[in-house]
């Protein structure tokens, strides 16, 4: 078995073998390369102790010698270089107390989370498998190197990283492992937020969001996104619906492409409906004003997955919206348009689109064809650059200044004004003309 290895792999590989060491790329590139996956990152394992590491190459970073890993630096690109070790006693779910560097990979392999990420390779030796994953990788499994309790102990985020896996590369989970991960599911309160975040957006974002149902299943959710739980128990007894509020959430998720902002709108556009269910004197359930309690619900779920500003800003923003309906028109598109924002009005029709294709049959067909009337009118909008916000209106504040507007409230209030004509009549976007209709204003103001 052969894999073919960048050039500086190779050489870092022959430095260190030069040097009488062991040395083999390890990990997560591996499994790749097996699976016909272009690896994003080669990952190195050696005999070698870091001093030496850093002595048989010129330019190294220390990136972490407690545990025995220093970045090599190949012209711009960085290599980390672990030198095998065994994991001391862990007492957080995620360090161990000491580490005991090994001039033996088996042992180094045995301390890796799953069987498919504990396989090593060198062109010189060939493929090392002590834990059967390339069987694993056959038969689709996630499985734990040896006990499962062991390894979930020393890092409890291996728990979310086992769904992860799963969800990326369409596998299932061993059945031992995964009454293992039911079963460590709680310490996953011991991991930091950031860490959480970063497997629940990998999750999402794999070929897979749907196997987010697992992780609630497993109770995972139930720590990290206890407000997931509750959409999974909120049935929507409404005739545009034939799921439950979870599931339709999962649904909507498969149906926009796996670009972070919209796998995670779609994620928490609908969370705020068990809050807000009410049912009418014929039994159906309403969600009245969602989008709005959503919007500071979500705002709440990401600050506390310490998402970033942007992010938190721009997904809020489209769960506020996700459920406003307009008539497929020109100038109710450009007023919808002005409201919402153009940054985020395509991806509110990507929203729209994935929401519908979640819900049941009910008038499908005519909101389809609606979104589809109103994706055409936004082509043409933005093909005639139509003013859309007060950034391209033709005259700015300054102009009405110089013809006797006093700046603040007055100054404002007319630039909205005229912005609001624009918007149903375009072609009025002018300075000359928006000059005379702001003149023609202060005229009547003073009459």
């Amino acid at each position: 078995m052969n894999i073919l290895l960048p050039e500086k792999v190779e050489t870092i590989l022959n430095v260190l073998q030069s040097a009488g060491q062991k040395a083999y790329i390890v990990g997560g590139c591996v499994r790749d390369a097996l699976l016909g996956r272009t690896p994003h990152d080669w990952d190195i394992t050696t005999s070698a102790p870091p001093g030496q590491v850093k002595r048989l190459f010129p330019h190294t970073v220390d990136t972490g010698l407690k545990h025995g890993t220093v970045t090599v630096l190949m012209g711009r690109e960085g290599f980390e270089v672990t030198t095998f070790r065994i994991d001391g006693e862990y007492e957080d779910s995620r360090h161990p107390k000491e580490v005991v560097f090994s001039d033996n990979l088996a042992e180094d392999l045995a301390r890796r989370d799953f069987t498919i990420n504990a396989m090593a390779y060198n062109p010189r030796e060939g493929l090392m498998d002590f834990y059967d994953g390339v069987g694993d990788l056959e038969r689709k499994i996630i499985r734990c190197v040896g006990e499962p309790a062991e390894r979930f102990t020393e890092d409890a985020l291996r728990i979310m990283r086992a769904v992860r896996f799963a969800a990326q590369l369409g596998f299932t989970i061993d059945p031992l492992t995964q009454e293992a991960v039911q079963s460590f599911a709680p310490t996953l309160k011991k991991i930091s937020a950031e860490r959480i975040r970063d497997e629940l957006l990998k999750t999402i974002q794999s070929p897979h969001p749907e196997w987010l149902r697992l992780a609630w299943s497993l109770g995972l959710t139930k720590v990290f996104l206890p407000e997931f739980d509750q959409c999974m128990a909120c049935e929507q007894n409404n005739p545009h619906h034939c799921y439950s509020v979870g599931e339709h959430i999962l649904h909507s998720m498969e149906n926009v492409e796996p670009d972070g902002l919209l796998r995670l709108t779609m994620l928490l556009h609908d969370m705020a409906k068990p809050l807000c269910r009410t049912r009418d004197e014929n039994g159906v359930d309403h969600f009245y004003r969602h989008g709005q309690t959503g919007e500071k619900l979500a705002r709440v779920i990401m600050h506390r997955l310490r998402l970033d500003s942007k992010t938190i800003d721009t997904v809020a923003r489209l769960v506020y919206w996700h459920d406003y309906r307009m008539e497929p028109t020109s100038v109710t598109l450009r007023k919808a348009v002005n409201k919402m924002g153009n940054d985020i009005f395509p991806l509110f029709l990507q929203v729209q689109r994935a929401d519908v294709l979640a819900q049941s049959e009910y008038k499908r067909k005519e909101k389809l064809e609606r979104l589809n009337r109103l994706e055409l009118l936004y082509q043409d909008i933005l093909a005639s650059q139509d003013c859309l916000s007060l950034k391209s209106l033709a005259l700015k504040g300054k102009d009405l200044i110089e013809i006797g507007y006093q700046p603040g409230p007055e100054l404002g209030a007319e630039l909205n004004r005229l912005l609001e004509r624009v918007l149903v009549q375009p072609e009025l976007n002018r300075k000359e003309t928006l000059l005379f209709l702001a003149r023609e204003d202060k005229n009547n103001s003073r009459a």
